[in-house]
């Protein structure tokens, strides 16, 4: 760990704390492997939208896309993770996001369908010693905003598994989440892409919602 990455990104998280909900900056993490990290590009614009509309949010309108071994990464609290295939972080993007995690930052990891053999083994390099560890319908992560009693809502069917929402954990704050067969991001898509009935597009804009207010105030 540098020094100097863990001090800037100290300063720079206390700001944002400073600041509130001020002019906050999103970001899409374009990570390697050959995996589509650019999948869904209408869901995080969309996103913005319903949170600055809706739980008074004043984000960029329009996201960013950081790499992970960036020093970039620093300038965003909230960082995007998507895609259906193959994930690889190298020892920069190990030693840099682990910086940006423990610094304050967090990473919100969006499995848009066969994804997750190919995540799991990567975050056992970035966390040796953390597992991840399924939520509980109690998590305040489902009631920031708006109330999910059942917890993580199904957008769509993929395999007909149950949607779970598995956290990591850097003592009690939750550092990375990791949404699995829910696929939220589809439904944040524009109206056209998938033809979801627009109850379907209100609960995965809602639960977005709720992770970003759950980040923002945590």
């Amino acid at each position: 760990m540098t020094i100097s990455k863990h001090f800037f990104g100290i300063l720079f998280f206390g700001i944002c704390g400073i600041a509130s909900l001020q002019a906050q900056e999103i970001a899409v993490l374009k990570y390697k492997g050959g995996g589509d990290w650019y999948a869904n590009p209408t869901s995080l614009p969309n996103l913005i939208s319903y949170c600055n509309l809706h739980i008074n949010t004043k984000i960029n309108p329009r996201p960013q896309t950081v790499e992970p071994d960036s020093p970039d990464i620093f300038q965003f609290p909230f960082i995007h993770m998507t895609g259906h295939g193959n994930v690889f972080f190298s020892e920069n993007d190990i030693e840099n996001l682990r910086n940006y995690l423990f610094s304050g930052g967090f990473l919100h990891i969006d499995d848009n369908y066969g994804m997750e053999s190919y995540l799991v083994k990567e975050l056992k390099k970035l966390f040796p010693n953390k597992e991840l560890v399924e939520l509980p319908k109690t998590h305040p992560i489902f009631s920031s905003a708006f109330k999910f009693p059942e917890g993580l809502p199904k957008i769509h069917e993929h395999d007909g598994q149950r949607p779970q929402a598995f956290g990591m954990f850097d003592n009690d704050r939750l550092v990375l989440l990791f949404t699995f067969e829910s696929d939220l991001g589809n439904g944040w898509e524009d109206e056209e892409v998938h033809n979801d009935p627009l109850e379907v597009r209100e609960k995965a804009l809602k639960m977005g919602a709720n992770i970003i207010k759950y980040v923002f105030e945590n």
